[in-house]
């Protein structure tokens, strides 16, 4: 009899063992899968269970979580929605997440395991905290400088501090209120057709996502990579170029708007924006030189993050001389985001050092601890400091005695440059207005910001847009508030 109680026993043991492994089994190796089964809302509901963590602007939230009463408990605010859509991106029920909402969202949610007071404690438990805080480095002055001065056009205006790489502004016009897709239902899904049906696509992200050809703001890259190759041997050297200037191996003439480009100095080529000598500087320089410099400034680069996806800006790596010429002047298939292009003007102010552009400055969980600091940290090494110190003396003069004097600002040192990108079949398009730009205050020891605007649909005839005109005027009310 007790031989059989054993068996018995130790059959109840087995079996003990099997539920406890199958347990294991469902509670850790599959736990995931039941968690994202379409079927199971209780992550969803326990997600909208409790307020979100606020994006804070110059120290004060600009988002917040209002308590609707329904089973997805609580839905996003936006304060100045469309003014800071380009930053925040959007937080929606229906349709997920973008930029920092995204980027930061398992702060914003609570489920950052950074947010425990005990180190693993959310491993353990899988504990949801209340919503972390994410500051960000946008200044609140300079947002507003940006957005007002597109004033509704179709355009973007991306603000870094060279020193740091701090992002201090990113506006794009026409914006959207990131509110009204925050909860569920037809209110929310109808928001989404119509927004998303714009033809102006007030959603596109046009500061980080869209790439414009740079046109004449890419002969800064040029000029670098000139100087820095020994082709010219300083910026009051002659250059050698031809006025006008048939491309290689065809029979397509080049020309100019401005005099005096014949043979010219690069610093006068570079006042009056000559393209016969940054397209002659390009086929001397070489594509492979070309491409190097660059890419050195950030172009053909995939994986950048702020931390928000950014869109690759192109420099082609294979073209014959023609293209070469063309692309040296920021045309053809060469395409820049304006964050990379304030990143050129930033690279410049600051003596060549390209910072990692960031627009997140810290994290905290709801109380206030810090979980995360961001840090300046170099990206790239542009160009030599002597060919930095060279370029900043072409582009202060520049907006001194050439293109750029809308920029100019009294007892403020400011370089730029101009540009009109042309586009479209034939270039039948309207030409994009650009300028970049940076400021350094007279009794600074930097300067304190780098800027680029570019405007899609400036309202002028379209013999009459060019950067100076259409997007200069931004840029200067922008480093104004930077100034500030």
């Amino acid at each position: 009899m007790i031989r059989y109680i054993r068996r018995a026993a130790a059959l109840c043991l087995l079996l003990l063992l099997a539920l406890l492994l199958n347990v294991s089994r469902i509670q850790v190796l599959e736990a995931d899968d039941y968690d994202h089964d379409p079927a199971n809302r209780r992550l969803t509901i326990a997600r909208y269970d409790q307020p979100r963590g606020n994006i804070f602007v110059s120290g004060k939230p600009v988002t917040g979580s209002e308590d609707t009463g329904e089973a997805l408990r609580y839905e996003r605010t936006y304060r100045n929605g469309p003014l800071y859509a380009p930053v925040t991106g959007y937080a929606s029920q229906t349709y997920g997440t973008s930029l920092i909402e995204n980027a930061e969202d398992d702060v914003l949610s609570g489920t950052d395991s950074r947010l425990a007071q005990v180190p693993l404690w959310n491993e353990l438990t899988r504990e949801q905290h209340p919503g972390g805080r994410v500051y960000t480095t946008i200044r609140a002055a300079v947002q507003k400088a940006a957005f007002n001065g597109l004033g509704g056009k179709r355009g973007a205006v991306a603000a870094i501090q060279p020193a740091t790489g701090k992002i201090l502004a990113l506006a794009s016009t026409p914006s959207y209120d990131p509110g009204v897709l925050s909860g569920t239902g037809s209110s929310v899904t109808n928001a989404w057709a119509d927004l998303n049906g714009r033809s102006s696509m007030p959603m596109l992200n046009r500061a980080l996502r869209q790439t414009y050809p740079p046109g004449s703001t890419f002969k800064v890259v040029t000029a670098a990579a000139t100087l820095d190759s020994g082709v010219v041997n300083g910026i009051r050297s002659r250059t050698g170029a031809p006025d006008p200037y048939t491309l290689p191996n065809t029979r397509t003439r080049l020309t100019n708007e401005a005099g005096g480009c014949q043979d010219a100095t690069l610093l006068h080529a570079f006042e009056v924006s000559c393209n016969t000598v940054f397209a002659h500087l390009g086929v001397d320089v070489g594509l492979r030189g070309m491409a190097e410099a660059a890419e050195k400034f950030g172009f053909n680069d995939s994986g950048l993050r702020v931390p928000a996806r950014v869109a690759r800006s192109n420099f082609d790596t294979s073209m014959d001389k023609a293209q070469v010429a063309l692309s040296s002047i920021g045309q053809y298939d060469t395409r820049a985001t304006p964050l990379e292009m304030a990143m050129v003007a930033a690279a410049v102010a600051n003596g060549g050092d390209l910072k990692k552009p960031y627009l997140v400055h810290k994290v905290t969980t709801s109380d206030g601890r810090t979980v995360a600091v961001n840090r300046p940290r170099s990206h790239r090494q542009a160009m030599s400091p002597g060919t930095a110190m060279q370029l900043k003396e072409l582009m202060v003069s520049a907006v001194a005695h050439g293109t750029g004097t809308n920029a100019a600002i009294d007892g403020v040192e400011v370089g730029g440059k101009t540009g009109t990108a042309q586009h479209g079949t034939d270039n039948s398009g309207i030409p994009y207005a650009w300028f970049i730009s940076w400021a350094q205050a007279e009794d600074a020891r930097e300067p304190a910001i780098a800027v680029a605007v570019v405007v899609e649909d400036a309202e002028a005839n379209r013999a009459d847009i060019s950067g100076g005109g259409s997007a200069a005027p931004i840029a200067r009310e922008v480093m104004q508030a930077a100034l500030r």
